[in-house]
């Protein structure tokens, strides 16, 4: 049985989820951002989590973006094969949902049409777009609008495979600590471990929409998170970069077959509003 959807519920949505995430923290992550504040053990890593609390209580409250960069607009769709669009073209749908969100949310404009050139496009628009089909008749939408300042910090390392995990721990901890402060920590990581150059790439920035606090169902992964997430919280960058024991508040990888020859792993770090929406439709 097909299920017919008008693109102007793409719209409609995207619209509505760009003005969100950038005015709201989700759930998840305010809930890992409040019980930083209560296990942060230097008292300026404190302070500065009980000031990041208070911005984002008085943007709520306010209307006011939780950080100044807006981002570019991620999005993800998770499109059912049994869905058919009709009213139009699915990618123009989501370009003008973005630009409805940031022009009527009066969002920050950070995207210039070409990447020399340098021209500001007015709108936010174009998104990067990522669709996956899969089975059923929904559509999940995703919206993580990204950052660069810590979207700068991002790295692909291409691993020999005889580097194994100790190689891919080497790469995560290199990644942050290269990053320093840059990234407006406390971060959350994301991590891609295989596939090819691009594909751990795109896990690494999917694995930022995860909930935080999850995690992966490989049980060797899941020791990997954790392991990784306690290693970066002792290297001391701490909130603001300024010191502490809170430099990420979570590390979600994704993993993906490889070829023989081949260990890529791809670190992609979200700062500390980590914004992401994700609805159904």
């Amino acid at each position: 049985m097909i299920r017919t959807v008008h693109v102007e519920e793409i719209t409609k949505n995207i619209k509505e989820m760009c003005i969100e995430a950038n005015h709201y923290l989700s759930e998840d992550m305010d809930a890992a951002m409040k019980q930083a504040v209560e296990t942060e053990k230097a008292p300026l890593g404190k302070q500065i989590l009980t000031q990041l609390q208070e911005n984002l209580q008085i943007a709520a409250k306010d209307m006011i973006p939780i950080c100044q960069d807006t981002g570019m607009a991620v999005i993800f769709l998770e499109i059912g094969q049994d869905v058919h669009f009709e009213g139009g073209s699915l990618e123009d749908a989501v370009n003008e949902g973005v630009c409805q969100g940031y022009v009527d949310g009066f969002l920050r404009k950070s995207v210039v049409k070409d990447p020399l050139i340098r021209e500001n496009t007015k709108d936010n628009t174009p998104a990067v777009i990522h669709t996956k089909i899969v089975q059923g008749d929904r559509v999940k939408i995703k919206v993580a609008p990204k950052g660069f300042g810590s979207e700068n910090m991002s790295r692909v390392f291409m691993l020999k495979p005889a580097e194994g995990i100790e190689g891919v721990k080497h790469a995560v901890l290199t990644a942050v600590k290269d990053a320093g402060p840059n990234a407006c920590p406390p971060m959350v990581v994301g991590v891609g471990i295989g596939g090819t150059f691009e594909k751990c790439a795109l896990m690494a920035k999917e694995a930022l929409t995860r909930e935080v606090g999850s995690h992966s169902t490989i049980p060797y992964v899941r020791e990997l998170e954790e392991e990784l997430l306690s290693k970066i919280n002792s290297l001391g960058i701490g909130p603001g970069g300024l010191g502490g024991t809170t430099t990420a508040l979570a590390v979600n990888i994704n993993t993906y077959p490889t070829h023989i020859a081949g260990l890529p792993v791809g670190v992609n770090i979200c700062c500390h509003v980590n914004r992401h929406v994700i609805r159904e439709l």
